[in-house]
């Protein structure tokens, strides 16, 4: 019988705007291991220009892009395959969270690089926080920019060191101004837009929050397994156990809904809690629901499962108690629902929902998370 391969360790280099650093330090450390004599290929590399960073690449060993068509026009990929294939000890994949063309094998590549590590290679990546998923709707209130690739909270998570590559904001603008970040008209643009100063300052606490938080996630996970296998202990003053938080999100078709689930995950991340997304129809059938409600119902659903979300669609006649029988049937702690925007509810309806969950929930949190406009 073959033994198990072990799976690679991923290390993810996190930064909080483009500059920083984050690609230059993943190349000087993918020279330091080579020259510690591992096996190191750099797997996919994205230049944007920057000298300084491309010269880092010279004398590391490339694997070439694989070339896609897609519409007629070629595009240049990871090739996943051609590194299994050579199968390196360690590989560096620049652009974590970037979305494969159409047709891939893949739809991202953070997919691909859970492909190497299952093969037992270890992975150097890069991303900055704006693509953290559960913060989207943070970074669109930042910046006012709507990040459109992002990577689900639990695949950075699992990966085994998450480092912060940091810069000052003025230094970061001063890069940008002497061309070493973007082209000239392209600098331009970033300093109309993502790149104020305010935005920046912002985004760079949200990070630093972040790397202290991956810490903190890991360190408990190791004191949690050094306790599992510390064998038994000697009898102590008993202390009382600590609670044990539980997360409901309420799923409904309103586009709100993602932001209400992106919220929700990130508490249970903080507190460490199992987290449920529930929708409540009326019908006995959901084939009877109207389709656009059925279709809207279910794509939150499979967004909230894709963020390992436990996701469930229930049938009752009253929405509030069917939530709150599911809630305390789970040992829910929390629950979190959308404000109704004015404009979508009748006014006799309004805050109907609301005010009979919090009514009936009286033993538990309710957060009622409201769609924030930027002014």
């Amino acid at each position: 019988m073959q033994p198990t391969q072990p799976r690679g360790k991923l290390k993810v280099f996190l930064g909080y705007a483009a500059g920083v650093g984050k690609t230059y330090q993943m190349l000087s450390e993918a020279h330091e291991l080579k020259r510690k004599g591992h096996d190191v290929v750099v797997g996919y590399f994205e230049p944007h220009g920057r000298q300084d960073t491309i010269a880092r690449t010279e004398g590391l060993e490339m694997i070439p892009r694989r070339r896609v068509e897609y519409r007629g026009t070629a595009f240049e990929e990871m090739d996943t395959a051609a590194i299994l294939a050579r199968h390196p000890e360690v590989a560096v994949v620049d652009e974590f969270p970037h979305t494969n063309v159409p047709g891939s094998e893949r739809a991202k590549r953070w997919q691909d690089v859970d492909v190497l590590l299952d093969a037992g290679i270890d992975v150097l990546t890069t991303m900055n926080i704006q693509h953290l998923e559960s913060l989207n709707d943070h970074v669109w209130q930042i910046s006012g920019v709507r990040v459109r690739e992002t990577i689900p909270d639990w695949v950075v998570q699992q990966a085994d060191q998450v480092v912060m590559v940091d810069l000052a904001p003025e230094a970061l603008l001063n890069r940008l101004l002497r061309g070493v970040v973007y082209s000239p008209e392209r600098a331009k643009k970033a300093l109309e837009n993502f790149f104020q100063e305010s935005t920046l300052v912002a985004l760079r606490e949200l990070a630093l929050r972040q790397a202290a938080h991956e810490v903190e996630f890991r360190q408990d996970g190791l004191n949690a397994t050094q306790s599992a296998g510390s064998g038994p202990q000697q009898p102590s003053e008993e202390i009382p156990a600590p609670r044990v938080e539980r997360i409901l999100i309420h799923v409904t078709p309103d586009p709100s809904t993602a932001m209400v689930i992106r919220r929700g995950k990130r508490m249970a991340d903080y507190l460490h809690a199992d987290c449920f997304a529930v929708a409540v129809h009326k019908q006995a059938d959901a084939e009877s629901v109207p389709a656009p409600e059925r279709e809207a119902l279910e794509r939150h659903l499979n967004f909230a499962r894709n963020l390992h979300i436990e996701a469930r669609l229930l049938q009752g006649d009253d929405v509030a108690e069917t939530l709150l029988e599911f809630a305390r049937l789970n040992g829910v702690t929390q629950l979190f629902l959308a404000r109704p925007q004015e404009h979508r509810v009748p006014a006799f309806l309004r805050r109907n929902l609301v005010h009979e969950v919090v009514a009936l929930a009286r033993d538990m949190q309710v957060t009622i998370v409201a769609e924030r406009k930027r002014g």
